[in-house]
């Protein structure tokens, strides 16, 4: 992949990324109706302000529902590729100064939905609310957006210049910073309560535009209100809320003012809520879902299925479980790398994938995704550096302090910072034991750990296991709760709003995703180098270094679902690999 590959830009991914098509046939459309789409097992949506933190960051929150009625400035994903759709953009292609240092973005003349022009001051109150606020955005990374903007202009209502601290190249600065800019709706959401009146808060200073910050925030954790405060009321992408439910049930209309070219032509289009992927497969099985999935474990039944077609839905990710560098139990254990090289050594990828993924997996070996193909991943993240090998896993503790206790519980007894001793901080008696919190409602997932808890046995490492919704374990893994040390919320991280695969988002010291807070500075230099150049071999030191360090420990991929969809619905495929929903795309037929 090095040989004669020197700088590749995002463009590449238009040709690398494509996702298989169905068929060709195109039936006469229905006139509207209502197309209905699986949630993924207890897995729904709960947040509905665009700037979300690490809690409600997930694909539920932002790419199957705030993206429906709140478009970002950017759009990505066209016809199945990773790459900047100008078309369905509330802006054109931003314009770079030629030192790389400025900017210029001009919004296009689309509007709110209540008919007011959205303008350069709904972006610059997207930027000063999270100047204010980036501690509670996800996607925050130190250093990044926006601290790397040192000045900001807005000559008229449809122009924004930003002024950045260096040069940085111009697709990392698109794809991964522009690509977070949501403009919201500052003539309804500038406000400090309920009765109060819409004004310039975000503008007076740091401390008004937190106080705007934390009305919305407790508004929008509200999700019982949903259907009936106004903040929400107003939007600008192609849907509307029609009603919503605590439980999952989800209700759109078209949003008749939709600026942008792709309407909807549906009447309407709703997410619907399963406790379990059992109960949803129950559903498809009786035709009664749209766009469902097929649980791992029934996936032989879909020949049978004969209302439906299948497609595995491949998103644009990387999948680990994430350890935390702060467990006051046992963050000396987890600094250590031997630790962690043992515990990737009993992480048996290919047997899952066999027996568990029913070959539909795929490994996962360090941080850039190795599928859809990409010149991202290099030949290193492609060939395990820790194969599933239980030895190896033994010998690493014992050569390091540790008297192994296969099938109970192996102790540190030899202490110290010397050659062949447990380690700074590890003190004598410190047991190998962990507890993990991973989610509900897919078997694969539970399967998954009872698998990996056998295996942590055969050296003695202990794993408590505990589950419980995705909600809570997301919650848990980045509000530093003391539940578990390691967590496992069974997607792991699909890049976005990242779209180009650096890390600064999630394994950067002090990022909002980072949510075990791994910190390495030749990691952080590594990372920092992805964004100001375009030179692919950057990218490749960056994921050939954490590969070996194991800032988390690299699970296999699984599609996103093994998608089953009515062949009576059209307009679906490709999928995009971003996991977006875009049902204004969608129809219906009789047949």
């Amino acid at each position: 992949m090095r040989t004669g590959l020197r700088v590749v830009t995002l463009l590449s991914i238009a040709a690398l990324l494509a996702v298989s098509c169905g068929g060709s046939s195109n039936p006469a459309r229905l006139t509207g109706g209502t197309a209905t789409f699986a949630e993924q097992p207890d897995t729904k949506p709960n947040y509905i302000f665009p700037l979300t933190s690490g809690g409600y960051f997930s694909v539920a929150n932002l790419s199957q529902f705030q993206f429906l009625m709140y478009r970002p400035l950017y759009w990505f994903g066209n016809n199945g590729q990773v790459k900047l759709n100008s078309s369905l953009s509330l802006a054109e292609d931003p314009v770079y100064s030629s030192d790389g240092k400025m900017v210029t973005i001009k919004l296009k003349p689309w509007k709110w939905s209540d008919g007011q022009p959205i303008t350069s001051r709904d972006v610059q109150f997207w930027i000063n609310m999270i100047k204010a606020n980036k501690d509670h955005w996800a996607a925050y990374a130190p250093g990044g957006f926006p601290d790397n903007v040192v000045g900001a202009s807005y000559p008229d209502a449809q122009t924004v210049i930003l002024t950045l601290d260096k040069q940085y190249g111009s697709y990392f600065y698109t794809y991964n910073e522009l690509s977070q800019i949501s403009p919201l709706p500052q003539h309804v959401w500038d406000k400090t309560s309920d009765s109060g009146s819409v004004g310039d808060f975000d503008m007076q200073s740091e401390a008004s535009a937190k106080a705007v910050y934390k009305y919305l925030d407790g508004q929008s954790k509200s999700v019982g209100t949903y259907d009936n405060n106004p903040l929400w009321q107003v939007v600008d992408g192609p849907w509307k809320l029609k009603h919503m439910t605590t439980d999952g049930n989800v209700q759109f209309v078209p949003n008749t003012s939709y600026s942008g070219p792709v309407k909807p032509t549906l009447a309407e289009f709703d997410l619907v809520p399963y406790t379990t992927d059992t109960a949803e497969f129950n559903v498809v099985r009786s035709g009664g879902v749209d766009y469902g999935y097929i649980p791992t474990q029934d996936v032989a039944e879909r020949g049978a299925l004969t209302k439906y077609g299948f497609q595995p839905w491949v998103g644009w990710s990387i999948n680990y479980f994430q350890i935390n560098f702060t467990n006051d139990q046992n963050k000396n254990l987890y600094k250590q790398l031997y630790m962690r090289q043992a515990i990737q050594h009993l992480i048996d990828q290919d047997g899952w994938i066999k027996n568990i993924l029913k070959g539909y997996g795929l490994p996962d070996y360090g941080p850039v995704p190795i599928q859809p193909p990409s010149s991202f991943a290099d030949d290193f993240e492609k060939h395990n550096p820790y194969p599933y090998d239980v030895s190896a896993a033994k010998k690493l503790l014992t050569d390091n302090g540790w008297t192994v206790n296969a099938g109970g519980v192996s102790t540190c007894t030899n202490p110290g910072t010397a050659s062949g001793q447990c380690g700074d901080g590890v003190k004598a008696g410190q047991k190998a034991q962990f507890k993990m919190e991973y989610a509900t409602g897919l078997v694969y997932v539970g399967q998954e750990m009872q698998a990996m808890k056998s295996d942590f046995s055969k050296v003695g490492m202990d794993v408590a296991l505990s589950e419980a919704p995705f909600n809570t374990v997301i919650t848990d893994s980045f509000g530093g709760s003391t539940v578990a040390d390691m967590d496992y919320w069974g997607g792991g991280w699909i890049f976005a709003p990242d779209y180009y695969p650096t890390g600064d988002e999630i394994f950067s010291t002090g990022a909002g995703s980072n949510g075990g807070a791994y910190s390495n500075p030749t990691n952080d230099a590594n990372t920092a180098t992805t964004t100001t150049s375009s030179d692919v071999n950057t990218l490749y030191a960056y994921q050939d270094f954490l590969a070996k360090d194991l800032p988390v420990i690299w699970l296999p991929t699984f599609p996103a679902q093994l998608s089953m969809v009515k062949k009576t619905l059209h307009g679906w495929d490709p999928q995009d690999p971003l996991l977006q929903l875009n049902p204004e795309t969608w129809y219906l037929t009789a047949s």
